[in-house]
This record gives structure tokens, sequence and C-alpha cells, in this order.
């Protein structure tokens, strides 16, 4: 017999089991323990109540049945079984022993095998109950709110017939003797059976080719996909200080029951920046679960994109927005729905790109039937609030910029893209060269420039690297150093591509002036998008813009990956960030934008103010719907991390390197100078606030910053421009001991940023980067600044052996560093043993941090006595 203790110890496995499952699940178990008589009538009553949190449910069971004894904790245990499928032994109605002077004994005796019989008879029972006058309209209408399963409804029939004292339990067993055993719940039925082989089909079809950026090429994605470091994000509240609060996970394993921050949510969250990866990944599960290999808890699959609901401006059900946005049953419409509604747990839905939807997330407006019609952002929302379709998987895609604290309420688990490591770009690189040759080569530049070994942690990047291989092995890349560089570069390859006739390219003799034309007409139509929150463009606002064939000719404005793929169908740019580049272009060549305008553009979460509005009075775009609309109306209106990033592009347009560029396509220069003169104004202006928020330091402590995510936009704007003197002017007159720059997304590129920057400080500070994604590559971009730390904090952030070698190389020349902190990292004794030969000739180390890594007890101890500045 199973021991009071025994199932103590088995309460945190027990209370996953039964939290973690769907409520149909929970509710079986509850079946079996009524039936059994493990719990009372109030007992159910108290782990049944609609609206509770079902962990909260499920443990006030476990204290229920513990203090009831042994025997009652062993029946819960094999409820379970029973419940999962893994004691297959049902009850037969032929031992069925009727209590004719005690129906609802019978009833609540027999309580699985009568659930299973009538959960599809419901209907009709009802029907007969209310011609019979055993119910009222009001209590059927209770019984057949859309918010229940099929299931749900013959339990709550059979709680009704537990209180109703006029003969409606006599009534109920004999007329269910009379029914046929209806099959596990499983779609059986043909049009079930169908509909799951065409959505298969549909989904196969659609995952089957990489979606490239540029829509050229049809590349198989089993060929071609990449893998992306993927981390999961941890409860905070419960994780111990010395463990990690971020561990890598692989994709097939999103769903399982561990590191969950919400129990009863039913959302993962993916998050990632633009450019990482999230919709290739999001493909990548559709084809795992469409080709059989995993996934395969989910009988259905329905892939969604933002864009695409977006777009959809009628109302809408659940059978609408399932049916005819995804894949429609050829037969039984509703017998497939209803399947959906009354099995979601075995329904999965996916929805890429939330970060583009126009509608903020909010807790209003609940909404609770599948049938009814409402507008899709409310179907939206009330899904993942669990409104609709309780316990229906979903998976979320989104820029973390739009993740608010109330979408996080709602989220079962987060995870984040965090870009290629060190061997995923030269995985990404040969898988898209056949040529072993080419691939070398190709890996051999990217690895011996640091820098644009550093931008190709992003996979946009790499693609562009990939896109653009001829040109680079022909010429070296010694010069690409920023993001601007790299979107110059594919749209040179664009233009060449679209004029072979030029002649051979060569990134100093190329010029713009013949497409200017085409760059201001997409630039248009790319600022008027952002600003109105526009990503996908019909064939009327395209010509609204002056888009003509010939535009559409250079490759930048594909068919809409969210809608079907006929000649009709609407266009949109390769990437967003395609979309906030060409807007920049039109910010600086734009004929009706004034200089002006780019203090808007830096200050775009400021309303500007009265006194400034005269500034702006002639600053306008056409509008593709016909109205005009003021330049500083539309970068107010954008989202604020869509202008950061043109705001990015608009200054690495503005640097010296690609000056000669733009000034050739302008008449007069002095338009751009002056931009160039507010953007450099806007930088130092925006750091010196940020420096001047410091708050004095506390008696005998340094003065601290904690640097917040403007920060780093504008530390990433100054080293796009690439400028020298201004990055030495913005942080001369610093005086902060220590510099705190954690949970801020950091991967390489921003590492490449910061040594930029803070490389020209005039005195020592720690430098602050834990909980971030620096990795084996944003390590060596941290090197130029490293003789001004005294103090390296990088807790968590990827480190492996191969980065302890490039951190020796760069202290071997450092003198100034007394703290390093490397927990929680990846370094094993390897890397460790690298560091050692340092220690011994630098003495001005004082302690390096070492916890959570991969060593071994024995190893742990071998170390310590090596040297004991090493902190294990």
């Amino acid at each position: 017999m199973c021991t009071q203790e025994f199932f103590q110890a088995q309460r945190s496995q027990l209370v996953g089991q039964l939290a973690l499952r769907s409520l149909e699940n929970f509710e079986s178990i509850l079946d079996y323990l009524l039936s059994w008589e493990v719990l009372t009538w109030e007992d159910y009553e108290s782990v049944s109540l609609p609206g509770q949190p079902l962990s909260t449910l499920a443990r006030r069971l476990l204290d229920i049945v513990w203090n009831k004894g042994g025997q009652s904790c062993e029946l819960l245990f094999a409820a379970v079984r029973k419940a999962e499928g893994a004691d297959e032994q049902t009850e037969p109605e032929s031992q069925w022993s009727q209590n004719v002077s005690c129906p609802v004994q019978d009833l609540q005796r027999h309580r699985p095998v009568i659930v299973r019989k009538i959960y599809g008879h419901v209907e009709g029972i009802l029907n007969l109950l209310l011609e019979r006058g055993f119910i009222t309209k009001y209590e059927c209408d209770e019984i057949r709110l859309p918010i229940f399963t099929s299931s749900q409804r013959a339990r709550r029939l059979l709680d009704f017939a537990k209180v109703k004292d006029n003969g409606v339990a006599q009534f109920l067993l004999q007329h269910i003797h009379q029914l046929p055993v209806l099959p596990a719940p499983f779609p059986d039925a043909i049009a079930c059976k169908k509909y799951m082989a065409k959505l298969k089909a549909t989904v196969s079809a659609q995952s089957r080719f990489l979606s490239t950026y540029d829509g050229t090429e049809n590349l198989c994605l089993e060929n071609i996909y990449t893998e992306n470091i993927l981390e999961i994000r941890k409860d905070l509240s419960v994780s111990a200080s010395s463990q990690k609060c971020h561990d890598a996970v692989e994709l097939p394993d999103i769903f399982s029951d561990s590191d969950c921050i919400n129990e009863d949510a039913d959302t993962v969250l993916l998050v990632g920046e633009a450019g990482s990866g999230k919709s290739t990944l999001l493909q990548q599960l559709h084809r795992l679960w469409a080709t059989g290999r995993h996934f395969q808890d989910f009988l259905f699959v329905f892939p969604f994109t933002c864009r695409q609901l977006q777009s959809v401006d009628k109302m809408v059900s659940m059978q609408t927005l399932l049916f005819e946005q995804c894949c429609w049953p050829d037969e039984g419409q509703e017998e497939v729905f209803q399947y959906l509604l009354d099995h979601p747990d075995q329904v999965l839905l996916t929805f890429d790109g939330f970060d583009e939807f126009k509608f903020k997330f909010t807790d209003r407006d609940t909404h609770c039937s599948p049938n009814d019609p409402t507008s899709v952002q409310s179907l939206l929302f009330n899904l993942l609030r669990g409104n609709l379709m309780k316990n229906a998987k979903k998976v979320l895609t989104s820029r973390p910029h739009a993740v608010s604290a109330f979408l996080r309420k709602y989220v079962q688990k987060e995870l984040s893209l965090k870009g290629f490591s060190q061997e995923g770009i030269e995985l990404f690189m040969r898988k898209h060269h056949s040529d072993p040759g080419v691939a070398d080569r190709i890996v051999h530049l990217v690895k011996a420039t640091s820098a644009l070994h550093g931008l190709c942690h992003v996979p946009v990047f790499s693609w562009i690297v990939s896109k653009c291989h001829k040109e680079l092995l022909l010429h070296g890349c010694g010069s690409l150093k920023t993001t601007t560089d790299m979107y110059l570069l594919i749209l040179q390859h664009f233009v060449l591509h679209a004029s072979p006739d030029d002649g051979g390219w060569h990134p100093r003799t190329t010029t713009l002036q013949p497409r200017l034309p085409t760059i201001l007409h997409l630039g248009r139509l790319a600022l008027w998008g952002l600003g109105t929150c526009n990503y996908v463009f019909s064939a009327k606002q395209l010509w609204a813009s002056g888009v003509d064939e010939e535009d559409l000719s250079l490759g930048f404005l594909v068919r809409s990956k969210s809608f079907s793929q006929e000649s009709s169908a609407p266009m949109e740019f390769l990437h967003i960030t395609f979309q906030c580049f060409f807007a920049a272009f039109y910010l600086l060549l734009g004929a009706d934008v004034t200089p002006s305008v780019i203090r808007c553009l830096f200050n775009h979460h400021k309303k500007p103010s009265r006194s400034l509005a005269w500034l702006f009075p002639m600053s306008c775009v056409q509008s593709p719907e016909g109205e005009e609309e003021s330049v500083t109306a539309l970068l107010q209106k954008a989202e604020p991390h869509n202008i950061q990033i043109t705001a990015v592009f608009l200054a690495g347009l503005l640097s010296h390197k690609h000056w000669g560029l733009l000034a050739e396509c302008q008449e007069a220069s002095t338009p751009l100078l002056q931009k160039q003169s507010h953007v450099r104004w806007c930088l130092a202006r925006g750091l010196k606030r940020h420096f001047q928020s410091i708050p004095p330091a506390v008696p005998g402590e340094v003065k601290s910053m904690h640097a917040m995510p403007e920060f780093v936009w504008l530390i990433r704007s100054l080293y796009e421009m690439q400028d020298e003197h201004l990055a030495r002017e913005a942080v001369c007159k610093l005086e902060v001991g220590h510099l705190k720059v954690t949970y801020c997304n950091i991967g390489p590129a921003e590492c490449a940023a910061l040594a930029f920057v803070l490389k020209n400080l005039k005195q020592p500070v720690a430098l602050q980067l834990d909980y971030n994604s620096v990795g084996d590559i944003g390590v060596e971009q941290l090197l130029p600044c490293l003789r001004i730390c005294q103090a390296l904090y990088l807790e968590e952030n990827h480190l492996q052996d191969e980065d302890m070698c490039t951190l020796v190389h760069g202290l071997k020349k450092n003198s100034s560093l007394k703290v390093l902190k490397l927990s929680n990292n990846s370094i094993s004794q390897q890397g460790v043993s690298a560091l050692l030969q340092v220690l011994q000739s630098n003495t001005s180390i004082k302690s390096v941090w070492l916890r959570g890594n991969t060593f071994t007890p024995e190893e742990i101890k071998q170390l310590s006595l090596m040297d004991t500045r090493l902190l294990l």
C-alpha cells in the first residue's frame, strides 16, 4: 500500500502531472475518485470550481487525498494511470448492479464509463429531458454553454442529476443503457481523419521550402535549416542565485513540462530581435510536425501570421479563423469543428510576428463563445488568455519590445532566439554553398574579419554574406563593419543584378544615381508603412507611392508570404529591416523632408512642442491612401523599435565612408550636411542626458550607471557613424566607476559598438554585461576596450573554452583588470588552464569567478589549489 510519506515525496511530480496536463485529464481523474468514493460530493465541488487555476485545484486535491490516508493515496495513483491510458481495463457494462432504490449512487459509481457513453449524445439527452419536463430551458442553457467541451457538458449533466430529486437520475440510467459505447476520444470519424490528412498535407507543402528573404530561391528546408541558439527563461523567483537564469533547449523540447513560469497558461512565447530567425524556426516546427518526426501529441496544427490576421477586417468566429485562414474541411465541417472544441489539448496554433500586430495586447474585451463572431484581435487576445479553446497550445513569436507585462501574465514559458554560434555560422555557409571550395573561402573570409564575424551572428547578416559572396571573395570585406555596410552591400548587389550590362562591380565605383527614383519610391512607401503600421501593400498603395514594375524588378518587394501566391497577392519588403533601411534613405534624400525632421526621428518618444511646430510645416509625404500626412506625424505614430532601427541606418548612411554615395544623389549637399549635423547633435545630447541622469555616488562607493535600452541604441547609432571624434567627445567627460549593462540583449554587434565608444573613457571602469548573449564571438569584439576595464562581469553569456583563449590574448596586454567574473557559463578545465598561465605573470588580477561552469568536484579541488584567486 502507498504510504503517506511516499505520496508526499511524489507531490511535486503529481502537481506536474495534474496541473500541466489538460483540464479533461484532470476531470477524468476526478471521475474515478468519485466513483471509488475517495472523494465526497463536498470534496468534488471544492476541486472543480470553474475559473480557478488548474494548479490551485491540483494542490487542493492532493491535500484532500493525503488527509484521507494511504489507501486513498494509492487510489489517486491508480486514477492518474487510468486517465492517462496506462491502465486500459474498463468496467464492463454487464457488471453494473443497478440500485433501483438509489439511482444517484449508481450514476456516481459508474461515472467514468457513463461520461464515455454520453459525451457524444448530450444534445439529444437534453432535448429529451426538456421534452419530458425533467429540466428547464434555463438549466439546459447552463449545461450547453459554449465554453464547455462535450465531456464537460456530460459531467455537468450528471452533476445536475445528482442534486435534482425529480426522477431524472432513474430516467438517465434507463436511457444510458440503450446508447452505444463511443470510442475513446480520437477522431475516428471519416471527416476528422480526412481533415487531419488534408491539414498535414497543406502544412507540409507550406513548410517544405525555405522562405528566403528575396523570394527567388527554392531551397528545401530539410537541407538548409541551421540550428539557432534557443534559450529558455527560467522563473527568477524560484531559481537559486547559483543557477543559470537561462538554459539552452532543443526545438522538440519547447513543450516539455519543465521550466514553466506560469503553469496555468497555454502559450509558449518565442522572442528574438529582427532577423534572428523566428519565422524560420516556426517553419521548421511546422515541417517536423507535418513529416511526423516531432510534436505528434498534436493532431491539428494551425499556422497563422499576424500580418495575415491584421488584414482581416470583418467579424470572424473561431470556425472562420481556423478553416478560412488555414485549411477548410472538404466535408463534415461542423463535426470537425466540434471535435476541435472538445479536444483542445490536441490542437496547436502558431502566430508569427506578434510585434507587427497593430493592436496592443489587453485583458479587456472578454469573449468566450467559439461560435459568435467578433474582431480578429479579440479572438487572438482571448485565445492567448485561455477564454477560447483553453488547453490548446499556442506559440507566439515576437520581438522583445512588443512583449508587455499584460501579455506575460498569460505565457506558460518564454524562450529567446540568440542567433548563430560560431559553429552555426560556418554550418550555415556550408549548407548554402554546395561547392566546398567556395564555402571554405567564405568561412575563412568571415573568420578573418572580426567585425563581419560579429555581424554574422545574426542570421539575416549571414544570408547577406552568402548572397553577396562573389563580390566579397573578389574584393574582400575588410571595410564591412556596420549594419549599414551590410545593407548597402545587398542593395548594390541587387542593383548590379537588375542591370547586368553596367559592367563589373566594385564598392568604390558603384553609383546609386541611376536607381535613385526607385530608392525614393520604395522609401516613400516604406516610411508611410512604418508610420501606419502597414507591412503589406496592395496594388493601389504601390501605385499611389509611385512604385512601378521597374521598381519591383529590383527585388526588394516580394509577394507576401502571408497570403496566396496569385498575381494579385499584396507585396511586402524582404524583411522589416529592409523597410526601415529604405525609410532612412527617404528621410535623407526625399526633397520634401526638411533637416529638422531628424530631431523628431531621434526623439520619437516625445511629442513635439508647439514652439517647434513651425519647423515642420512643409514636411509631408504622399500617403498611398490619397491623403497627405506629415513626416513628423508618421514618425510619431510608428512603432518605436522600428524608428530606432531606421535611426541606426540613417546614422550609418551619414558616415564619412558613405558620404560620397549619398552626395552624388543630391545636387546640393547643404541639406545632407544639415541632417548630418542634426544627427551628431542628437546623439551627443542623448548620451549627455543619460550621463546627467546618473545619481551621485553613495559615500564610500564608486559612481554607478545602470544603462537603459535607449543607451544601447544611441551607442549603436554612434558606432554606425564610425566617427571616432564624436565617440571620444561623447564619453570623455563621463565620470563613472561602474557601468551596468545587464539584461539588454547585448550580442556581438552591440559588443563592437560598446568597445568603439567605451575605449575612449579617461578612467578605468567596471563593465558589467551579465545575462546577455556576448557568446563566443562577442568576446573578440570587446578586446579594444579591455584596457580600460578594472572589472569585467560576463556571468551567463554562453562563454566556452575558446573564449578563454581570446580573453587570455587580451589580458596579456592589459594590466588594469582586477576582477573577472565568468560564472554560469560553459567553461571547462581546459579553458581555465590557459587562464592560469596569465595569472602567473599578471598579479593585478585579484579574483576570477568561475562558479556554475562545467567542472567536476575533483577538478574544482585541483584548480583551487593551483591559484587561490580562482573562486569556484
